[in-house]
C-alpha cells in the first residue's frame, strides 16, 4: 500500500509546526538557564510549586510531567544533588517515594517566573489574538484528546 504522502499544505503546515515548537523551546531554555534552571528543572519546581504543600508523589510527578519514570528519577536526584528538591518516604504508600520542594528550589522557580512568563507572552502569547489562543488551544486539545484515546487499553484491543 502506498504511504497517503501530505501534500504542500499540509506539509508546510507540519513543518511550520514542528520549526516553530522547537525553536520556541530552545529559546525559552535559554531564557531559563540565565536563571540557573533547565527547561526540565523548571517544569519539575513549577509542577511541585503548584501542588499542595510542594510535594507529590514521584509516580503522580511522572504523570502530570508525561515523562518516562526513568526520566523523572534521573532528573530528581540531579536536582537532588542541586539542592533544590528532596525525597522522602511517602506516609501513605511504603512502596513510592514523594517528592519535595526544598526553600533553594521555591526560590529558584520564584526568581526565573517573572522572567519566563515574559518570554513565553513576548515570543508566543502576543504574536496572536485572543480568539487565534482560543483556536490553538482548542485544535491542541483535540489532538491531546487523540493521543490520550488512542493510548488507552481499549484502543489496543481488537475489536
Amino acid at each position: 500500500m502506498e504511504p497517503n504522502w501530505l501534500n504542500p499544505g499540509e506539509d508546510r503546515a507540519w513543518r511550520a509546526f514542528m520549526h516553530a515548537h522547537h525553536q520556541l523551546v530552545v529559546h525559552l531554555n535559554r531564557g531559563l538557564q540565565e536563571s540557573g534552571l533547565s527547561g526540565a528543572d523548571y517544569e519539575v519546581l513549577a509542577v511541585l510549586s503548584g501542588h499542595d504543600q510542594g510535594r507529590m508523589p514521584a509516580h503522580e510527578l511522572c504523570n502530570t510531567l508525561g515523562w518516562e519514570k526513568s526520566r523523572v528519577s534521573h532528573q530528581v536526584r540531579r536536582m537532588q544533588k542541586d539542592g533544590l528538591i528532596d525525597r522522602e518516604p511517602n506516609p501513605d504508600d511504603a512502596r513510592s517515594t514523594m517528592v519535595r520542594l526544598l526553600p533553594a528550589g521555591r526560590a529558584a522557580i520564584e526568581n526565573a517566573a517573572p522572567r519566563h512568563v515574559e518570554d513565553v507572552r513576548r515570543n508566543f502569547i502576543d504574536l496572536l489574538t485572543p480568539a487565534e489562543l482560543d483556536m490553538l488551544a482548542a485544535l491542541n486539545e483535540r489532538i491531546l484528546r487523540h493521543l490520550d484515546d488512542d493510548d488507552s487499553p481499549a484502543a489496543d484491543e481488537p475489536s
